[in-house]
């Protein structure tokens, strides 16, 4: 079985280096709930469907299968709950890492997340000076909880 293991931070904007190029990404939801989510997610020409398991603090089942970027625009138009996640993401690598560094548009537009992917649970990671806090366990930063309670319509004390 596949494992994701993630940590996810969110992200001094000002100290992020300059200039790092993106890819635009759109993703919606055909299920979601604490137990599991099932993601379509459209990257550029390329498209993916996801299903994950429960969240034990950063480590959970992925399952990800590539499917037709006209499946995904579809899925994403008349099938998806909610609202679609809109983003931008950047790949940026720091102390041997790649750190994947995601700049919400739309309704989570202000929200920056910074997600890095490890081999283990313990595995001990070099923060860079961009890291502010850490919200691994925080459900409300999953993008499937983002897309029915949009970032915009929290209240400051919430993040």
């Amino acid at each position: 079985m596949a494992l994701e293991i993630e940590r996810k931070f969110l992200v001094h904007t000002e100290l992020l280096p300059l200039g790092v190029p993106g890819i635009s990404i759109c993703q919606g939801y055909l299920h979601t709930s604490r137990q599991k989510t099932i993601r379509v997610r459209l990257a550029g020409e390329q498209a993916w469907i996801t299903i994950k398991g429960p969240d034990d603090n950063g480590v959970r089942p992925e399952f990800e299968y590539s499917i037709p970027p006209k499946e995904a625009s579809y899925f994403l138009e008349f099938l998806c709950l909610g609202g679609k996640i809109e983003k931008i993401r950047r790949e940026i690598d720091w102390s041997g890492k790649t750190w994947e560094v995601d700049e919400f548009l739309g309704e989570n537009q202000g929200l920056w997340i910074a997600e890095i992917e490890l081999t283990h649970r313990d595995e001990m990671v070099d923060l860079p000076p961009w890291i502010q806090k850490e919200v691994t366990g925080d459900y409300r930063f999953h993008n499937s909880y983002l897309s029915i309670h949009p970032f915009c319509g929290w209240d400051i004390e919430d993040s």
